[in-house]
């Protein structure tokens, strides 16, 4: 049964807020920072949460506030996203998974609006082209759910429903069929909420599955602050969850990640109260028990909202939604303890953090500017810098006429006669040439007058020699078209037509 609690959801205001104010990533610099172009590609509206599938080709954006999935390639060069398309999810998108052999992917669809309506959209991905195909109909979920994450074997999903403000929360289990991707509900557990002055575990808000697929950690964002990080054991037959008790956090934890080791986990935790500094909670794994042990915190930006370990375990990655940045840090490899490197400019209101298979670029959504910032990783030091944007393609070369031949002789023509010569127009430049050929008397365009010719087009223009006088005649043939001009030269010698015949002898004799 659902227990009522009494708690004021950050995360609730998350789900239906949208910042109009728009903060350029090109216009901001980190100090000491050379100011670069950056392009984001576009999303849909309000996108909540990214992800790249395992071979790093693809990637794919839930975007709550239009009810898609925006769907991308990426340039295994420069790590850039190029748009492939819209897929209709179902309402307010919060969460995108893929399982660990990129056929299939996952969203959590909150329906912070309807309550009882929240689901999980199924799609199958093509290997060629990254587009999704529905794989049939969503699949039901709990109040609110607001994270999707698949385990490493591919054998499990798991969705952390927050309770949309008015009940507890819960965590849903289901098991994948490895042919069709398709979900089937296993068990639903409710969150364990708890009074003061034990830490709060209301509201699940982010779950996260170690690499052995042996223990689930569940960030939980409501009850009271500090809240807590839930712990669970996984059957490994069923997925089934089994509580292992909770851990404080050190603020509203909202988003949990665990080091590729499985020896760290860590928590970004939302300020209390909103719009104040964040932290991260840093914890040690027991690979025994799952257990987790508090190793501290560290300072993060405004709210904190998501967090990721990249896939060589050297660096974290924190947004912070209302600093409008991303917070770098190393590992130590031996503790687990973060140091930071210092913070690098997102886009407005970021909402998600993910990290490419190579550990080359991190991408995070915007929900405010309702794009993606794209940076690229250093693989010695972690810093991100912002990709920057690829230079705008060079302007069509205009349209260049050229003619054969430049000169011709009409030769000796009859006044009252005609001689025709042709000419060839060819367009060399990188523009459509729109334009007319003329010329003046004794000389006519008669065929060709008009032409509209493609970059490599070409016309034959034919122009008549036609004398009303003796002399000799020189003029040119005038092109001109959109942009520019040019001529050919042309003469011609017309003569007199012979004197006519004298009229024959009269006949003898005949006066």
């Amino acid at each position: 049964m659902k227990r009522l609690v009494a708690w004021k959801s950050l995360g609730g205001l998350i789900a239906v807020a949208q910042l109009s104010a728009v903060i350029p990533a090109a216009a901001i610099a980190a100090a000491g920072a050379a100011t670069v172009a950056v392009t984001n590609p576009a999303t849909g509206v309000s996108p909540r949460s990214v992800v790249v599938d395992p071979t790093g080709k693809f990637a794919y954006v839930a975007n709550s506030g239009s009810n898609n999935v925006s769907m991308y390639t990426i340039d295994a060069t420069t790590g850039a996203f190029t748009s492939i398309g819209l897929m209709a999810a179902g309402a307010n998108p919060a969460s995108v998974a893929v399982d660990p052999s990129g056929k299939f992917v996952y969203v959590a669809n909150e329906d912070f609006f309807e309550l009882s309506a929240s689901n999980v959209s199924m799609y199958a991905i093509d290997p060629t082209t990254g587009a999704l195909t529905s794989t049939g109909s969503p699949v039901a979920a709990d109040f609110c759910a607001h994270s999707v994450t698949v385990d490493l074997f591919g054998k499990f999903a798991y969705v952390a429903n927050w309770g949309c403000g008015d009940i507890a929360g819960s965590v849903s289990t289901y098991t994948i069929n490895a042919a069709s991707g398709a979900l089937t509900p296993i068990r639903t557990i409710e969150a364990p909420c708890a009074p003061p002055p034990s830490p709060g575990s209301c509201a699940p808000w982010s779950v996260a599955v170690d690499p052995s697929g042996k223990f689930a950690y569940v960030a939980n964002e409501g009850g009271f602050a500090p809240t807590s990080v839930s712990m669970y054991t996984i059957d490994a037959t069923t997925g089934v969850l089994t509580s292992i008790g909770t851990i404080a956090a050190g603020g509203r934890a909202a988003s949990v990640a665990v080091h590729p080791s499985g020896k760290f986990a860590y928590v970004a935790d939302w300020s209390d109260p909103p719009g104040s500094a964040g932290n991260v909670s840093m914890y040690t794994i027991n690979t025994t028990t799952g257990v987790l042990t508090s190793i501290g915190l560290i300072a993060a930006g405004r709210d904190p909202v998501s967090v990721t370990v990249d896939p060589k375990g050297m660096f974290v990655y924190v947004v912070n939604s209302t600093s409008n940045n991303v917070s770098m840090y190393t590992i130590d490899a031996t503790t687990g303890v973060l140091t930071s490197i210092g913070t690098i400019t997102a886009g407005s209101a970021p909402t998600s953090i993910a990290i490419h298979p190579s550990g080359k670029f991190a991408y995070v959504t915007n929900g405010g500017s309702n794009d993606v910032s794209m940076y690229n990783i250093d693989a010695a030091t972690g810093g991100l810098t912002l990709i920057p944007a690829s230079p705008p393609p060079p302007p069509p070369a205009p349209a260049a006429l050229s003619i054969t031949p430049q000169t011709a002789d009409f030769g000796s023509a009859v006044v009252g006669g005609s001689a025709d010569r042709s000419f060839t127009v060819i367009n060399s430049g990188g523009s459509t040439a729109s334009g007319t050929a003329s010329t003046v008397a004794p000389f006519l365009v008669i065929s060709g007058s008009a032409f509209v010719l493609d970059p490599g087009g070409s016309q034959t223009v034919v122009v008549r020699f036609s004398p009303t006088t003796a002399g000799a005649f020189g003029t040119n043939i005038s092109f001109t078209w959109n942009g520019g001009s040019t001529s050919a030269v042309v003469t011609g010698t017309a003569t007199s037509p012979p004197p006519p015949p004298p009229p024959p002898p009269e006949p003898p004799g005949q006066k």
